[in-house]
């Protein structure tokens, strides 16, 4: 239950602290007085969005505060998965700002407004004179139907494998499309792929069959550089000649000179390694010898080579097997998908024809607990003085599945006897559809575990004796959970275990609105005000006594 609300600077209403009670609490006030203003700040609490235009002039933020007591509803899941502290009394607070940003919190930390919106949808519904649309509402009366009919653990089961199955139904298309994408894609890729693997590039040293082509390009300067050391050395009047010929006729008999001794030795060495440079040579000559055709295979690879490393704006044969690998991967990036694909389409398959079943037994437990929900209505609708009337749910099951089954419902109503039931949207008066709402609430309160509803003139299109009626329904729902009922009708007003008064007073050339909360005889004189207006007189007051009683 709300314990307490702290409003601050929140339209006309500068500062207020309401204290509320448990039972059943009546707000009333002139109109124009600013219960909307209120309500709209009980709808910050919800996590409804903000109206920036509500903030007060004092100062440039406003500030809605409430202490709600949470205990006994199972909520430490809740608090835990959301990164919440837990505390049975649990505070809530909603700021707004001029600068157009807002911020919500729990226990003083910050939340999101749908967290906060299911937090508090767990807790306190609010039902405006306008929600008697939602009865036109087909969603609606289908979940008002499973309400009645303890149908919600089934409906929510169903719920969730409804969303689960959507959102793999959009996973698939959206694997559709990229397979669709990648499958065009795949000709070209495949192109590209043989294309390099045509190179063999795990086999095939490019860069050595460069060196060699580069090599041959330049084999007839080298060559020529061979056969000039050759001839240097060993052709006619050569190095070696010259030096023999020294050896032979210079040096060959000379004794006793030690220096020239020492020359021929060394000029032996020099002979015998200018022997080993002109075999190198000849060595070298030969080697150098390439086949022409294999000059013109080397050749070719090098130009496909070069094609593909130009086409594809790459450096070096490392860079060409990185891409191959990667198109390698993309060919088997798309057989993943495809699998991928397939088995998606098993799960969705197997996933329809178990939601399919669940919807057959929803629909099924609907049919059987319909006219027992309309036999309650009516009796709930007898005390509020529609003795003769006909709320039935006819119910229809499609082939197409929804978020919540393969039911269509259609909610016919008839006020007076003898009068076929038709749709409830084409029959029912403002007066009529209030007693209905109220009936359904209180009976849907007894299904729910909530613990405030707040009902904003519910009595409207009432008087007389169907708002004294309506009045002792509120009483008796007070009774088992918090019940909060802003009226202006004094047999309601009359019920209230708690009354808050709403009024507006210029304070300073500045209109503000305050609430109060009445003693027994504040009450008193507010239950005869409505009754006669601002002229109270002996027999409003003791109408008032009565009715109080």
């Amino acid at each position: 239950m709300i314990r307490s609300l702290r409003i601050d600077n929140f339209a006309l209403i500068e500062q207020a602290q309401i204290r509320f009670q448990s039972g059943f609490t009546v707000i009333t006030g002139e109109t124009g007085s600013g219960k909307s203003i209120l309500l709209n700040a009980l709808q910050l609490i919800l996590g409804e969005r903000a109206n920036f235009q509500v903030i007060g002039a004092a100062r440039d933020k406003s500030v809605v505060e409430a202490e709600i007591d949470i205990r006994n509803f199972d909520l430490k899941a809740f608090f835990k998965e959301n990164e919440l502290d837990y505390f049975d009394t649990t505070i809530v607070r909603r700021e707004i700002y001029k600068q157009g940003r807002s911020r919500a919190f729990v226990n003083d930390i910050p939340v999101q407004l749908n967290v906060l919106k299911q937090f508090s949808s767990k807790l306190i519904h609010i039902h405006s004179q306008y929600n008697t649309l939602e009865l036109k509402d087909k969603e609606y009366q289908l979940r008002l139907l499973d309400v009645l009919s303890g149908n919600l653990k089934g409906r929510s089961e169903y719920e969730a494998k409804y969303r689960h199955h959507q959102e793999n139904k959009r996973k698939l298309n959206n694997l559709k499309e990229s397979y669709a994408e990648a499958a065009q894609k795949q000709d070209y890729n495949s192109f590209q792929l043989e294309e390099i693997q045509s190179l063999q590039l795990e086999e095939t040293n490019y860069e050595q069959i460069q060196s060699k082509l580069n090599q041959a390009e330049s084999a007839q300067d080298v060559q020529a550089a061979y056969a000039a050391i050759m001839e240097a050395i060993d052709g006619d009047s050569g190095i070696d000649d010259l030096l023999n010929r020294l050896l032979s006729l210079g040096l060959q008999d000379i004794k006793g000179d030690k220096r020239l001794e020492e020359f021929k030795s060394r000029l032996e060495s020099v002979r015998i390694e200018l022997k080993d440079i002109s075999g190198d040579a000849q060595t070298g000559l030969e080697t150098e010898e390439l086949d022409p055709e294999q000059l013109v295979e080397f050749a070719e690879k090098m130009d496909a080579f070069n094609k593909v490393l130009f086409k594809h704006r790459l450096l070096n044969q490392e860079q060409l097997i990185e891409l191959q690998n990667e198109l390698t991967g993309s060919t088997r990036s798309l057989d993943a998908l495809k699998n991928e694909l397939d088995q998606l389409e098993k799960v969705i398959s197997q996933e329809a024809l178990e939601l399919k079943k669940r919807a057959v037994e929803l629909h099924k437990h609907r049919l059987s607990n319909a006219p027992k929900i309309s036999e309650a209505i009516r009796s709930s609708l007898d005390a509020l003085k529609l003795p003769d009337t006909v709320l039935e749910f006819q119910l229809t099951e499609t082939d197409e599945l929804s978020k919540w089954g393969s039911s269509q419902l259609e909610i016919l109503f008839s006020p007076n006897k003898g009068m076929p039931p038709v749709p409830i949207h084409s029959a029912a008066s403002g007066g009529e559809l209030s007693r209905v709402m109220l009936a359904l609430q209180n009976l849907m309160s007894k299904k729910e575990q909530l613990q405030t509803v707040l009902f904003d003139e519910i009595d409207t299109g009432v008087s007389g004796d169907v708002a004294q009626k309506m009045g002792q329904l509120l009483q008796n729902m007070g009774e088992s959970m918090q019940v909060i009922a802003i009226t202006h009708l004094p047999q309601v007003a009359a019920k209230g275990g708690q009354h808050l008064a709403v009024r507006k007073e210029a304070v300073n050339d500045i209109t503000r609105t305050f609430i109060q909360e009445l003693d027994d005889k504040e009450r008193l004189l507010e239950t005869a005000r409505l009754m006669s207006g601002d002229e109270i007189n002996d027999a409003a007051l003791e109408n008032a006594r009565a009715l109080m009683s």
